[in-house]
């Protein structure tokens, strides 16, 4: 009933929250300096037919009344039609949005893979010098941009070494030799459970480049909160008790310590969910990655104000979520937390 009652109660708060986010956008996309139904209509639009879109579109109406009746769409799973594409925004982001999670999920796996071992590491060899190459790693990595670092990575991978793919998901020709049988539209997965292996090579080598990308941030974080937590936990009375008991090393660092110092870890894995899952926007721009950060940025160059909203509600819903799931794991992990 308590677990009832949280999730009842944060539903209630992210509502509030997205109705907030989806009011501010709303207007901020209306106040920027542009003709909605000229863009919708291309170039050499005539007057009377820029008046009639207007009219068709419902811009002719007072923001308020223009808010009223976009909400009330919204309700319905309504998102509107890109001014772009001329196409619905649902159907928009429903394409897109396979290849932006696979891409974020291969780049958490990536993070949590090295981070935690790092900060683990870290933590056991405190003033080694280990500890201080793992410190540097954790700076650079917070420290880079992502575009910057993606560029280095293209450059050293791609160009000198010529071992890695450019950019795209897949290659071009790869529709001709070996074609995906799509499923699910994440590619990985779709070529593995058909036992194609020509393709699954090619789009693994595409994704590796900007997962690593992706996953330089939440690496050095994590690992810096991974061993502060874990040095607090091994100073502990019942981390000593232990030693002095003569219990082993790695059941100690793993058993005892590290599970008592996962949880503050575990926020930051999901916070740095919720970063990626808007971080990638740099990433798919310089990687080409056909997902919502290109997407994105290309409404954003194009004021296309109904897939501005669209993908900015989906990025809001996803950070509310994470952070409630995030709050679930905790106390499921940790049963000194209450879900008050």
């Amino acid at each position: 009933m308590r677990l009832l009652d949280f999730i009842l109660r944060r539903s209630f708060t992210a509502l509030f929250v997205l109705v907030g986010v989806s009011l501010i956008t709303f207007f901020l996309s209306r106040v920027i300096p542009s003709d909605a139904a000229a863009l919708y209509i291309g170039p050499k639009a005539r007057t009377e037919d820029i008046e009639r879109v207007r009219k068709q579109l419902g811009l002719d109406k007072p923001l308020p009344v223009q808010y009223a009746v976009y909400m009330g769409e919204l309700l319905h799973g309504d998102l509107g039609n890109s001014i772009s594409t001329k196409r619905p925004v649902t159907q928009e982001l429903a394409e897109r949005l396979p290849a932006t999670l696979e891409l974020l999920f291969m780049g958490i796996f990536i993070a949590v893979l090295i981070g935690v071992p790092l900060g683990v590491l870290s933590a056991r060899r405190q003033g080694s010098p280990l500890d201080v190459v793992v410190r540097t790693i954790s700076i650079v990595g917070v420290s880079m941009p992502a575009f910057y670092l993606g560029l280095l990575m293209q450059i050293a991978f791609f160009r000198n070494l010529d071992v890695l793919p450019l950019a795209g998901r897949v290659d071009s020709d790869l529709r001709f030799v070996s074609p995906i049988q799509s499923i699910t539209n994440f590619l990985l997965f779709d070529s593995l459970v058909t036992l194609n292996w020509v393709a699954f090579k090619d789009v693994f080598l595409h994704l590796i480049l900007p997962a690593f990308t992706l996953a330089a941030y939440p690496i050095g974080l994590i690992a810096r909160m991974t061993r502060a937590a874990m040095l607090e936990v091994l100073g502990q009375d019942y981390i000593r008790t232990a030693r002095a008991y003569g219990i082993q090393q790695w059941v100690i660092t793993y058993m005892y310590t590290l599970k008592n110092a996962i949880s503050p870890t575990l926020t930051v894995i999901g916070l740095t969910v919720a970063y990626a899952l808007t971080g990638t926007f740099f990433v798919e721009v310089i990687f080409n990655w056909p997902g919502l950060g290109l997407f994105t940025v290309r409404s954003l160059l194009n004021v296309d104000y109904p897939a501005i909203m669209g993908v900015t509600l989906f990025g809001a819903g996803g950070y509310v979520l994470i952070n409630m799931i995030v709050d679930l794991m905790q106390a499921w992990i940790d049963p000194r937390i209450r879900l008050k």
